[in-house]
């Protein structure tokens, strides 16, 4: 008996479609400070476990923050995104030492099985590491939603992973060893719309398969009186980011 197909939560053709406006946007670096903070922390590590220069698959590196520092360190470099590799599916065979994914694995569908094929992707000894944001996220923007939605709710963010969810899919993926860790980044904002605007800027639209309804004109000014209301004395919003990063070894 075949196992069952897992939930649609997300929709492939919008996660593509946002990638694809991600990677042709005019850059604002600025605003790129969470795939900022996953590059270095991938250089950090590599740095640490004294990984010689080796062929690496790089997955949503937008806008090329990692790809420049690996090739100036000798690594091999591959870029990819969801337009052409599909994490849900096999990946080609093993043709590289090290896979790394951004800001990606959090929005598909089978989290399982996208592990699954990563390990099997990479040769025995292989190396990986995704990084992504983490159930410790955006708890402010939660609030403000609920509030502008009223008593009738929306499901607008995204579901996501925590630290023990995450070691058990590395372990049931079958890495021979796996580590997860988190941080936190925060963040301050003086207007509701700046926080939106970092997030667009950033590649974290939503993808959800069901379309949550547009904010009405009452519902956007519901939100704006929310994120008023958390503000601190100096008028600012202070928001948290969570951020999983998974290591694994064949």
């Amino acid at each position: 008996m075949s196992a069952p197909a897992p939930p649609r939560i997300f929709s492939p053709t919008r996660r593509i479609a946002r990638d694809a406006r991600h990677a042709h946007a005019a850059p604002d670096h600025s605003a790129q400070f969470l795939r900022a903070d996953m590059a270095e922390d991938i250089l950090e590590r590599l740095a640490f476990m004294q990984v010689e220069p080796k062929r690496v698959l790089l997955l949503g590196d937008r806008p090329n923050l990692l790809r420049q520092s690996l090739e100036e360190r000798g690594f091999t470099v591959c870029t990819a995104g969801p337009d052409t590799i599909d994490e849900e599916q096999p990946f080609p065979a093993p043709a590289f030492d090290i896979l790394v994914s951004m800001g990606l694995l959090d929005t598909v569908n089978d989290l399982p099985g996208a592990l699954l094929h990563v390990r099997r992707a990479l040769p025995e000894g292989g190396l990986f590491f995704a990084s992504f944001t983490g159930a410790g996220s955006l708890p402010q923007l939660r609030r403000i939603l609920a509030a502008a939605d009223g008593e009738r709710t929306a499901a607008r963010l995204h579901p996501q992973i925590d630290t023990q969810g995450a070691s058990a899919l590395m372990q049931r993926a079958g890495f021979s060893r796996q580590v997860v860790d988190s941080r936190t980044l925060t963040v301050s904002y003086r207007a509701f719309e700046r926080l939106v605007a970092d997030l667009r800027a950033q590649g974290m639209n939503g993808v959800l398969a069901d379309t949550p309804p547009p904010l009405t004109r009452a519902s956007l000014d519901r939100a704006k009186e929310a994120f008023a209301a958390q503000a601190d004395d100096t008028g600012r919003v202070t928001e948290t980011f969570e951020i999983l990063t998974l290591t694994g070894w064949k």
